[in-house]
This record gives C-alpha cells, sequence and structure tokens, in this order.
C-alpha cells in the first residue's frame, strides 16, 4: 500500500549546490537506475580484482538455467 501513486510523488534532492525536483518516474529511470546498475557493477568488479573467481553467469545470475 505505500506504493500505490508513488509514482505521483515528486522527489527533491540537492545536486550541485542546488536543489533538483523530478517526478518519481524520471528520478527513478533516470537517476536512480543508473545510480543503482553503477554500483552494483563496481562492487562487482572490486571483487573480481581482489581474485574472488566470479564470471559473467554470478553477474547474471537472473537468466541461470534459462537458456539451457
Amino acid at each position: 500500500m505505500a506504493f500505490l501513486g508513488a509514482e505521483e510523488r515528486v522527489i527533491s534532492f540537492p545536486w550541485d549546490g542546488r536543489q533538483l525536483t523530478l517526478p518519481a518516474e524520471t528520478y527513478l529511470l533516470q537517476y536512480g537506475y543508473p545510480n543503482f546498475f553503477f554500483h552494483i557493477t563496481t562492487a562487482y568488479d572490486i571483487i573480481r580484482h581482489v581474485g574472488v573467481p566470479l564470471g559473467k553467469r554470478d553477474y547474471l545470475g537472473l537468466y541461470d538455467g534459462v537458456f539451457q
């Protein structure tokens, strides 16, 4: 129930010394998702760099078994 009408909300946050205000959908698609995937990818890269044996299938785990 907390998400009912969430697409109608307005998100406001500081950006480069000013206040940026966006509709929730715009915030999610243009700021939230890219920021989330940047951090997930960076964590994956760091973990691989320190020697953990991860591969593409570990990153794309959602698809594991779909194409077999």
